[in-house]
């Protein structure tokens, strides 16, 4: 429910606020709250371009508007199906964090939550991310800190990503287009077996994987395991209610990175990828040549 001082502010900046202040590369934004110590219900605009980066906003004061959208052409005007992702740093506090749109606000993390330091994600549709200071006598080690991603809902394999539709994940196996697809633009591309699972959460529970295979990965989230090993190792994050075989067959594992993490997307057995990979190639509808011998 909009407050009536949250509708001053908004109404403030939409109509008369001559000054915004925008990051220095496009990505990350780094500010303080004692910039306007004697205006405490300041709202400044702040403007982030990039896939993903961070916020930090030190002693807070005020309010800040947070403009998410992606780096593309402004002619495009496209940012249907993108989310914002959010991930709090475990020591952030000071600050509620709410999305704005129309002049309503929505809660979409309390300060007291972020301690948890777990994912949030909203639609880009849904509005902007206003980050309201809470009010303190003392706002000395008082930091709001987070990182954030933009991911999109509708490349191959996003429905397992449990944060983007809390609730609402399913198992269901890629269709042929989306694993081919899946093979070329996915953070991370091999071929390898399910190992143990790890202690996870209630959403999530990490795989150890083992790669024969290793087409293309992100932020290097499986290391080679040498000469004798011939093997890359890491771990995936598979959604609790999507169960995995450990050891057997051999799959193709394609998927995201997110804050770091390895995320499973499509994966198909790797004999059926291979078979469907040559007909493909045969019809000429490949979107990528890869060497999948």
């Amino acid at each position: 429910m909009l407050r009536p001082w949250a509708a001053h502010w908004i109404a403030a900046v939409l109509l008369c606020r001559a000054v915004a202040q925008y990051s220095s590369d496009q990505c990350s934004w780094r500010g303080s709250g004692l910039s306007h110590e004697s205006h405490r219900r300041d709202v400044e605009q702040v403007y982030l371009r990039c896939s993903q980066g961070s916020l930090e906003w030190l002693y807070p004061t005020g309010a800040i508007i947070v403009n998410l959208r992606p780096n593309t052409e402004p002619a495009s005007g496209h940012t249907a199906g993108f989310h914002v992702c959010i991930k709090p740093h475990t020591h952030s506090q000071g600050s509620h964090l709410y999305l704005e749109h129309n002049g309503d606000l929505r809660m979409l993390l309390a300060e007291q939550d972020q301690a948890q330091g777990t994912v949030h994600c909203f639609s880009l549709a849904e509005g902007a991310l206003f980050v309201e200071a809470v009010p303190q006598a003392d706002i000395s080690r008082r930091i709001t800190a987070f990182q954030y991603e933009l991911v999109s809902s509708q490349g191959p394999g996003a429905h397992l990503y449990p944060y983007l539709h809390p609730g609402l994940v399913t198992c269901e196996p890629c269709s042929d287009e989306e694993v081919l697809m899946a093979v070329c633009t996915s953070d991370f591309a091999g071929s390898g077996v399910f190992g143990g699972v790890v202690s996870g959460t209630n959403d999530h529970s990490p795989v150890v994987v083992t790669l024969s295979r290793l087409f293309r990965q992100k932020s290097r989230v499986f290391a080679w395991g040498g000469a004798r090993g011939r093997s890359w190792r890491g771990r995936i994050n598979v959604p609790t209610q999507c169960s995995v075989q450990p050891g057997g067959d051999e799959y193709l594992l394609t998927g995201s990175v997110h804050f770091g993490k390895a995320w499973l997307g499509c994966a198909p057995r790797y004999k059926d990828f291979q078979k469907l990979y040559v007909r493909a190639q045969k019809a000429g509808t490949n979107p990528c040549e890869i060497d999948t011998d």
